[in-house]
């Protein structure tokens, strides 16, 4: 068991992975092609929503509320850390655990990049 800790220290993407193995449902390679068609069909649904209304009804009829809850939670923890915002302090403001903030932190900085675009483009429209 120590060894496959090691392992998992030594490369994020393997617990990612042992993680995601072990909790998420297990597909056949028929279902897993099917999912993917099903998820870039939700990504672009998405995208036919134009007010951010549009996008809070589709959330709550998808979402459960805690579900809902916990995308806003992270969101803004991701707009806190991006002010510089000590953990401590955004737990406080926020009440989310300072586990939940660390999490957000590392998909900031070593995630698919969503975070940051959204940030970004957030800040440009700001402007």
């Amino acid at each position: 068991m120590i060894n496959r800790l090691n392992q998992f220290i030594i490369c994020p993407s393997v617990l990612t992975r042992y993680y995601i193995g072990t909790f998420m449902k297990q597909h056949t390679e028929q279902q897993k092609k099917a999912l993917k068609t099903a998820a870039d069909s939700l990504y672009k649904a998405f995208l036919t929503l134009d007010k951010p209304s549009e996008v809070r009804q589709f959330l709550l009829d998808l979402c459960t509320p805690s579900e809902v809850e916990a995308m806003v939670d992270r969101w803004w923890t991701a707009s806190l850390l991006k002010e510089g915002r000590s953990y401590r302090d955004i737990s406080d403001v926020t009440g989310v655990s300072v586990t939940t903030i660390g999490r957000v932190a590392r998909y900031m900085n070593m995630g698919e990049g969503g975070y940051r675009l959204a940030l970004r483009r957030e800040e440009a429209a700001k402007s």
